[in-house]
């Protein structure tokens, strides 16, 4: 049920672009157990002026080719399980599109099932909660 927020720089290469939703939904199906399907990707360019991150926060070498992902999801994934989704990210867009570790930021939004409405104006978590959560 993640809701995947992607920013990018209208500088990177679209096809780099182009593997980053899949990098993503791969390293969550990895690391913290979404299913098969549950794909849902918004991912913006930005130009200068409106993708804005300092470029030595926290010891890093940000370029034009930051990415940050925000991810919106259900609370209650254990510490160990974030930090792994955020290595394998991280790895995957290093391995498929070849931006650095550095250039990409994550933030995780967590919710709860009340908080998602699929379509039809229903909150179809509250009516059948996946298994998980029951």
């Amino acid at each position: 049920m993640p809701l995947v927020r992607i920013s990018v720089s209208d500088a990177l290469n679209p096809e780099k672009r182009r593997l980053l939703a899949d990098a993503v939904f791969d390293a969550m199906r990895a690391t913290i157990s979404v299913p098969e399907g549950d794909k849902f990707v918004v991912l913006t360019s930005h130009t200068a002026d409106e993708l804005v991150a300092d470029p030595h926060f926290m010891g890093m070498l940000r370029t034009n080719e930051f990415v940050l992902v925000h991810i919106t999801l259900r609370r209650g994934r254990p510490t160990e399980k974030k930090q792994a989704l955020y290595r394998e990210i991280a790895k995957q867009f290093e391995e498929r599109a070849q931006i650095a570790p550095h250039n990409v930021m994550i933030v995780l939004s967590e919710n709860d099932l009340d908080d998602w409405s699929f379509g039809r104006g229903e909150a179809q978590y509250v009516q059948n909660p996946p298994a998980a959560a029951r």
